[in-house]
């Protein structure tokens, strides 16, 4: 989807976002603070993750008298929440003002006092149990755990977890981030664990852990961060990541080399996202603003075109406003059927778990 796109997508959205919630400032207000302080501030959000590029584009384009700062394209949710946390005297371009985290680092962060409520003007539609009650933080989308596999280096494409440890992949296994400090590698270690029939949550975790010390050992594991470039050099033939992220690097090599996107038969491990605005933000109006173009018609159709699931993705279906050409290019809606969400307490459990042990169960430094 282009800013174009998304921009006549927009035609509307004044309109949807005319009556916002009462204890928010109406859009007038927003749009008004936000064009005095010209500025949003993000963190950790490449372009080709969720279709951000375009999403940020779209948010440009509809408002245009906002520069976006985008700080660290590829950290992850715990260095995003430490920037809030190492810049809360700081009103600075470093500060930033909205964050995207794994599920486990939303409640984390408000309860340390980082974060700031707000509800957007399609609260309603968002989840009960994929919110905050006070809007302080709420989902944004969804994926599955999925193998990401180059055929012309893996003749015999794995369908499983359990593959993975077959000797044919030795050298070829990576996550597409630091299990210490990336939630889609802490998430890969506990879909590891539950493909070994192991509970969601610390059962899982440890299990996990042990599924990657003997991957190491066996020599299939690679601890380089994987992403589309090293699956295309071969540095790391089979990535470990969300199906949106797979399915999006599938597009972007257009066929060289030809790549398969697995969903794991032995398990579909679905993982929520969550946005939150800092408590210290310098720039509040605009991150309201922000949120509510994201959880816009307009932003939740922007992530889909990223193969992401927005969280609003059944009440976009129901009203008929998502294409058929973006619904036909998704996976077959089987792939998901068994899709399992773990609660916040279990992926809670896995987090901190995962990043107790990692470095001493498996012991291998991931690096970029």
């Amino acid at each position: 989807m282009t800013a174009r796109t998304i921009l006549a997508t927009t035609a509307g959205l004044a309109v949807i976002l005319a009556a916002l919630p009462a204890t928010s400032q109406t859009m007038d207000e927003l749009v008004a603070g936000a064009r005095t302080e010209g500025m949003l501030t993000t963190i950790a959000l490449p372009h080709s993750w969720c279709n951000y590029g375009d999403v940020i584009a779209g948010f440009k384009a509809a408002y245009p008298f906002l520069n976006v700062n985008e700080l660290n394209p590829d950290a992850g949710s715990a260095d995003e929440v430490e920037a809030i946390r190492a810049n809360k005297d700081n009103k600075g371009p470093q500060a930033p003002d909205v964050i995207d985290v794994g599920l486990s680092f939303g409640p984390a962060a408000q309860a340390e006092g980082l974060l700031q409520p707000h509800k957007v003007a399609t609260w309603d539609t968002i989840p009960a149990d994929a919110k905050d009650a006070d809007g302080h933080w709420y989902g944004d989308y969804y994926g599955v755990m999925a193998l990401m596999v180059n055929k012309d280096l893996v003749s015999e494409i794995p369908t499983s977890f359990a593959d993975l440890l077959k000797p044919q992949y030795a050298g070829q296994v990576a996550f597409a981030g630091d299990p210490r400090a990336s939630n889609q590698a802490i998430l890969a270690v506990l879909a590891a664990g539950m493909a070994r029939g192991a509970a969601p949550g610390a059962e899982a975790a440890a299990a996990g852990l042990q599924f990657f010390k003997e991957l190491n050992e066996a020599g299939n594991f690679v601890p380089v961060i994987g992403k589309a470039g090293t699956l295309a050099q071969g540095t790391t033939p089979i990535v470990i990541a969300w199906d949106y992220n797979a399915l999006a690097w599938r597009d972007t090599l257009a066929g060289n080399p030809p790549v398969e996107v697995v969903v794991p038969s032995d398990v579909t491990l679905a993982g929520v996202y969550v946005q939150a605005i800092s408590a210290y933000a310098p720039q509040p109006n605009a991150a309201k603003l922000w949120m509510e173009y994201l959880y816009s018609d307009a932003g939740q159709l922007g992530w889909l075109s990223g193969y992401c699931h927005p969280i609003r993705f059944n009440d976009l279906v129901a009203r008929g406003v998502v294409p058929q050409a973006m619904l036909d290019k998704l996976p077959p809606a089987d792939a998901y059927a068994r899709a399992v969400f773990p609660s916040i307490e279990a992926v809670n459990a896995n987090s901190a778990a995962v990043k107790a042990g990692w470095d001493s169960v498996v012991g291998a430094n991931v690096v970029q």
